[in-house]
């Protein structure tokens, strides 16, 4: 095989590529890091403000924030289509606004708004299976399967509902390390949404690092293992569930009892509240309101932090 000169640059640069991030794996560092990042759509109005993140394989992120929070920008910066003004993002090393082969290949994003080829599902994963070493023909046929979709059709000619599973079930069956899904259960109906939860929670994520965005925090259930939320430009809440089952108790609070909690939303004969794990007396339910725990971040971020925080004892 031989090289024209002018492509030797872009030859060694493929092959530095490939061994800072097989490096990366080996070492075990974070699968996605970003620094400092600050980033404005106009000037004047930052989006984000110096926000920082690292987010490592084996497990799936919950990435929530209200609508124009930035979580579709900050997913579409950790693939390198959008630059920071400063600060970086690095995927397992390398800067994501390069979209190396090598980066590319080992990267996924289901976004929240697609438009799919006019293709049959076959032709669509013969054409795109390639680009993707660790695809998984037996998963993917299994996923199509439980969500009933016909890849013989035309995409285009699918409902946005089917379209979306077959987008989710492709995802899935790359394997790739880095796993992004902005919104993924929006045009899914009820059934298909316990269907969604229920394959992603089968997984083999252990080498992986999923992240999927939403502001409907009751569609993820039980299934992710750490809550990431963005408000006003930050990072303001950045928890695994094993540390907020720990410190915080979820509990109907009667309105005669008057106990102390740290958020609380009127119910029914009392507050469904939040509590410090060490005020309540009684066996607490260690079973947690992603719903509830993302309106007290919302509403008092301050709170949740220092309860948190290296300092509370």
């Amino acid at each position: 095989m031989s090289f024209k000169l002018a492509s030797i640059p872009d030859f060694i640069f493929y092959i530095a590529s490939v061994l800072v991030y097989s490096y990366s794996i080996t070492k075990q560092l974070p699968m996605i890091s970003i620094k400092n990042l600050s980033f404005a759509f106009k000037k004047g109005t930052p989006l984000f403000k110096d926000l920082s993140l690292e987010l490592k394989a084996g497990n799936i992120y919950g990435l929530f924030g209200l609508n124009g929070a930035g979580k579709t920008t900050l997913l579409n910066h950790i693939t390198g289509m959008l630059f920071p003004a400063k600060g970086e993002c690095l995927l397992n090393g390398l800067p994501a606004r390069d979209r190396t082969p090598a980066m590319l290949s080992d990267l996924f994003l289901v976004p929240e708004q697609f438009a799919l080829p006019s293709l049959t599902g076959e032709e669509y994963t013969r054409i795109h299976t390639p680009f993707y070493p660790r695809f998984d023909k037996d998963q993917f046929q299994a996923v199509i399967n439980e969500f009933k979709v016909d890849t013989k059709a035309v995409l285009q000619e699918l409902s946005y509902g089917q379209q979306k599973k077959f987008l989710i079930a492709f995802a899935l069956a790359t394997n790739t390390r880095a796993l992004l899904m902005d919104e993924p259960t929006n045009g899914l109906d009820i059934p298909s949404k316990s269907q969604f939860r229920r394959i992603v929670a089968s997984l083999d994520y252990s080498d992986r690092c999923i992240v999927i965005s939403t502001h409907q925090v009751r569609d993820l259930g039980a299934m992710i293992d750490q809550v990431s939320v963005i408000k006003d430009g930050e990072i303001v809440f950045n928890q695994g569930l094993g540390e907020i089952q720990e410190k915080l108790v979820f509990k109907k609070i009667k309105t005669e009892e008057g106990q102390n909690y740290i958020y609380g939303e009127e119910i029914l004969g009392g507050v469904q509240a939040i509590c410090r794990a060490e005020t309540v007396q009684d066996e607490p339910s260690r079973e947690i309101d992603l719903e509830l725990l993302f309106n007290a971040i919302i509403e008092k971020p301050s709170v949740l932090q220092q309860t948190f925080s290296k300092e509370t004892v």
